[in-house]
């Protein structure tokens, strides 16, 4: 008789759904799109659960499939730079409610302008709270890699907002 998994697969539902969906959104920068991932991947999870370990392993699959998953779609999609501008309510409704700085507005701007690799890196890093060595087996690339990707996408994020801030400045 075959094991029901429907429970368990609603449990990492409810569990995991916000996450699942955040990191395709930050990644993806279309809620509509961040959607679909979000459902393919749950779907690819009901066939794959009875191969999960324990929680922890659902949780790093599904992390996986996600950032595998986003960066298909952005490859077929070939957008780059200002076309991922997404509206505020759309990046934020993933979080909480709160009021959202303008500061916090444009760094979630600017870091859609950053390549997919090193913005696929810092989600991970700063949003998932992710070590580099985490991170690296999420994204199927060597530690040195992601190491390499995190630093220049920091350098990248800086330059770009301490570019928007001269701007700012002097139209001040």
């Amino acid at each position: 008789m075959a094991h029901d998994w429907q429970p368990e697969l609603e449990r990492l539902l409810d569990e995991h759904q916000s996450m699942v969906f955040s990191l395709a959104l930050r990644m993806t920068g279309d809620r509509g799109v961040a959607e679909e991932i979000a459902q393919d991947v749950f779907l690819e999870m009901d066939q794959h659960l009875g191969k999960m370990r324990s929680p922890e392993h659902a949780r790093f699959w599904l992390r996986r499939v996600t950032m595998s998953r986003s960066t298909d779609a952005l490859r077929r999609r070939r957008v780059r730079g200002a076309d991922l501008w997404v509206e505020l309510e759309d990046v934020h409704a993933v979080q909480s409610q709160e009021r959202v700085s303008p500061v916090g507005t444009r760094l979630e701007h600017l870091l859609t302008t950053l390549p997919e690799a090193q913005r696929a890196a810092l989600i991970l890093r700063y949003q998932e709270d992710m070590l580099p060595d985490e991170i690296a087996a999420a994204l199927d690339a060597p530690v040195a890699t992601v190491k390499s990707n995190l630093q220049r996408g920091l350098k990248l994020l800086r330059a770009k907002a301490m570019s928007h801030l001269r701007e700012f400045i002097r139209g001040a």
